[in-house]
């Protein structure tokens, strides 16, 4: 069974005692983020926040609900898509490439059968301001909205391009939504709809299901539609409902929908904010205007919200945990398919947006440097500016075995490689760029390249048969054994343990 709306994940997590319902009045002002951050930190239960004071539509705030446990990020969702309980996250991740290797077209319901028109308002009736919009960080420059979808037009697709750009709130009509040139949807805004002095419609969609929100963080190929992924993701079409002022199509069984334009050539504040790597990013930026024109909801919606910079560390949150768990397979699979023998592309857990590890042959001399290439380039993962390569032996997800990979493999003076010094597309968000290279704040944007980086730590030396090593590990296990051990962790030996000698 898989979850195939945000509340049946929701009592999914219920089910399972990991999330908790609160309540007791809670403020939007902090004060709900405050917990979340505390539940991330300590890998606490999801927290439903029932009742929240000043909301007038009986709203309920979601502190980071897509966030797994931390030392199985995966968990959570895998449930959601009707996977095993239990999967290793090798599993996890070829079950999920299973999946996305047969995407499944959505089926359009009708809008008095879709549960995200239970409530409509339009024109005057508007008012942006009545939902519980959280203050997230101390320092931020507004209310935000940061775990959605957008939903923009898109030539090759039927159903439009889905991703995820931040919005801030400024008053009962207007946004400011976080459009980075070099984005998909961004690109579409900025060289296509705004010289043609045209509004682009869009679609900000609250409460997805989880296959929705997962396709929303992969790095779907141009032409090819979110949509159908997120089918393939829980093996059955996703159902869409057609929007009530534009030709767009939005998840049905959302929670909550806003739909309006971004307006050409207007701007408004946007940020500082407490970002994804873990600390206050400004300055204060001039972005795209979106003037709302009609919110659509179920009743009693549940909106959900990440505490961003939770995540960093040894916390996980629902940026963190959507990396790990839904960007992390479609990497590995879209680099299988452009023909790179990648046994596994994954998130380091601890900075999920910057590091990424790569397990991977290296089938000939130069091998690793045109895989860099190809992934500093190419859509999506330019966002990452660096990656460390390890043996395909080496699970990516186990932090001790890449540190050891590249203690032991990794000469500083070899294979540490900076890559394309100013030439390569960048996210002004990193901590460690200067001011330059964040590109003007006047602007709002930038097009400016940055360097990249990444490690070589996989072995140089030929890889030995092993045999030896094995039969000393086998007779190690069996002495343990024949001492009193459990045969139970030892993995050389069958059942009834080791031989009696």
């Amino acid at each position: 069974m898989f979850a195939d709306s945000f509340r049946t994940y929701l009592h999914f997590l219920e089910d399972e005692n990991d999330c908790i319902r609160i309540s007791e009045p809670t403020s939007w002002d902090l004060e709900a983020s405050a917990v979340t951050t505390l539940a991330n930190r300590t890998d606490g239960e999801v927290p439903i926040f029932e009742s929240i004071k000043e909301d007038t539509i009986g709203a309920a705030l979601v502190g980071d609900p897509y966030r797994g446990p931390q030392y199985r990020p995966w968990d959570h969702l895998a449930r959601s898509f009707g996977l095993p309980a239990g999967l290793s996250g090798t599993a996890y991740y070829e079950r999920v490439v299973e999946r996305l290797r047969s995407p499944r077209e959505p089926r359009v319901v009708d809008r008095g059968t879709a549960p995200c028109k239970e409530v409509v308002h339009t024109g005057t009736d508007v008012d942006l301001l009545s939902i519980p919009w959280p203050y997230i960080h101390q320092g931020d420059g507004g209310r935000y909205s940061n775990l959605h979808t957008v939903v923009a037009p898109d030539p090759e697709t039927r159903w439009g391009h889905w991703s995820s750009h931040r919005m801030m709130i400024h008053d009962d009509a207007l946004a400011s939504l976080l459009f980075l040139a070099g984005e998909q949807a961004p690109n579409r805004y900025y060289y296509e709809y705004e010289p043609g002095d045209e509004p682009m419609p869009v679609a900000v969609v609250l409460g997805a299901e989880p296959a929705v929100q997962c396709s929303t963080e992969m790095w779907i190929p141009t032409g090819r539609s979110e949509a159908a992924f997120a089918g393939g993701l829980k093996d059955s079409p996703v159902n869409l409902v057609p929007c009530e002022t534009s030709d767009l199509f939005v998840p049905a069984t959302a929670e909550l929908v806003v739909e309006g334009r971004v307006l050409p050539n207007e701007r408004l504040d946007e940020g500082p904010f407490g970002d994804y790597f873990g600390y206050m990013n400004g300055p204060r930026r001039s972005m795209p205007v979106l003037a709302v024109d009609a919110i659509t909801h179920r009743s009693e919606p549940r909106v959900p919200f990440c505490v961003e910079g939770t995540g960093v560390g040894y916390g996980q949150n629902s940026s963190s945990t959507l990396q790990t768990a839904a960007a992390g397979p479609d990497a590995t699979l879209g680099l299988r398919a452009a023909g790179f023998d990648v046994e596994l592309a994954v998130p380091w857990r601890f900075t999920s947006r910057t590091v990424w590890i790569i397990a991977t042959d290296r089938p000939y001399p130069g091998y690793l440097h045109e895989l860099a290439n190809f992934i500093f380039t190419t859509w999506g993962m330019l966002h990452i500016d660096f990656f460390v390569f390890v043996d395909p032996d080496v699970d990516p997800l186990d932090p001790r075995a890449v540190l050891t990979a590249i203690a032991l493999e990794a000469d500083p003076d070899a294979d540490f490689h900076q890559f394309g010094v100013e030439r390569m597309p960048k996210v002004p968000l990193n901590i460690y760029q200067t001011p330059d290279e964040k590109g003007s704040a006047d602007v709002g944007t930038s097009k400016a390249k940055t360097a990249k980086a990444y490690i070589d730590a996989t072995a140089d030396r030929p890889a030995a048969d092993g045999s030896e090593d094995e039969r000393l590990r086998t007779r190690a296990q069996e002495l343990l054994v024949d001492a009193g051990l459990s045969p139970e962790p030892f993995d050389l030996l069958g059942e009834g343990g080791g031989e009696s000698g």
